[in-house]
């Protein structure tokens, strides 16, 4: 209660700041022409207010006591492993949460919208309770990514889902009212727990369009990086064994030397962009791999592929070899299939 109670009392700040600020931009116009003037600036203020309500949540400290709180609990019931993985999205490819959230909003929003026809109320709640069965594994998703967050994306993520928890219990009162014969009140609960999930799914657009929770951070190095093999650095400037950083251009590339072989990965990590050169060499399966410092993504050094999340998206891996005069030689593992295609493309220029 006290951890709700701390939460309730930060956004409660964040929105009287929020209307202190409005108030002072809210200044009377002295004649048509000044109000003219001004309109179009009130109508972008007032577009902006929600991003500018997300922004405040990032920079909330208020909000870090209950972050902590929950994430120690979250990353205590999740150790690393299979299951973890699974609920990160790991065999996927990508993230797990934004396809199942998918289902209840859209349950929920077909409910609410069958409510204004009649003879709909069996549907509708059918719909509403469908919804209300997908919410847990979607929930459980998204815990699992959220405490793998850094600490301004964990506050925006703790008010959406305070909101998306609340408007899952709306729903839940809404089918009990349909089921004891209280359909007005049940649309109305409905329809008051979609405007809720619709706050909280701006939060969560917020936190993935505008925070990057969820997309690879890793360099592009297909654009990056030219066609054809290019010098790296002498192969006796890499310690055998041991994680080195190498810049090539504008990319910052991870080399790891093994005896006569070199793997080289783009050195920030997918997840949130963590210096990989200052992780772990760990054995998994009988292949080598590297972890993030940060958030513990394990990649297979050979080809960057995700052994464990929270990482979702491939490494980005060079090819390599070593030249007669002694130089590590790189290039993106897609070059070949870039060097097939760039005839093609020049001769359609």
């Amino acid at each position: 209660m006290g951890t709700v109670k701390n939460v309730r009392e930060s956004i409660g700040r964040l929105l009287r700041r929020t209307g202190a600020r409005r108030d002072v931009t809210a200044e009377p116009a002295a004649d048509l022409e000044t109000a003219r003037r001004k309109g179009p600036a009130r109508s972008v203020l007032s577009a902006s207010r929600p991003a500018a309500l997300a922004e405040r949540i990032e920079r909330a400290p208020g909000l870090d006591r209950p972050v902590r709180a929950l994430s120690d609990t979250v990353v205590r019931a999740l150790p690393p492993g299979s299951r973890t993985d699974a609920l990160h999205g790991v065999p996927f490819g990508q993230p797990a949460h934004p396809a199942l959230v998918r289902m209840p909003l859209g349950c929920w929003t077909s409910a609410v919208l069958l409510d204004f026809f009649r003879g709909t109320e069996r549907a509708s709640g059918t719909l509403v309770a469908v919804g209300l069965a997908g919410a847990l594994p979607s929930a459980a998703t998204g815990l699992a990514d959220w405490s793998a967050l850094h600490r301004h994306q964990q506050r925006v993520g703790l008010v959406h889902a305070i909101s998306q928890a609340s408007a899952t219990t709306l729903f839940g009162a809404s089918l009990l009212a349909r089921a004891t014969g209280r359909n007005g009140n049940g649309k109305l609960l409905s329809a008051t727990g979609l405007a809720v999930a619709t706050v909280g799914a701006y939060l969560g657009g917020h936190l993935a369009l505008r925070l990057g929770a969820g997309a690879s951070h890793a360099e592009p190095i297909e654009h990056l990086a030219a066609l054809g093999w290019h010098n790296l650095c002498p192969v006796g400037e890499l310690p055998n064994g041991r994680l080195t950083r190498r810049q090539l251009g504008y990319l910052s590339l991870l080399a790891l030397r093994q005896d006569d072989a070199v793997h080289v990965l783009s050195d920030h990590c997918a997840h949130l962009g963590g210096p990989l050169h200052q992780g772990r060499v760990v054995t998994v399966r009988g292949a080598t791999c590297v972890t993030c410092p940060w958030h513990g993504s394990t990649f297979r050094v050979s080809d960057g592929a995700v052994i464990h999340g929270p990482a979702t998206a491939r490494q980005p891996a060079f090819e390599s070899r070593v030249s007669e005069s002694g130089w590590v030689q790189v290039r993106p593992r897609a070059t070949r299939e870039r060097e097939r295609a760039a005839p093609l493309a020049g001769g359609n220029g």
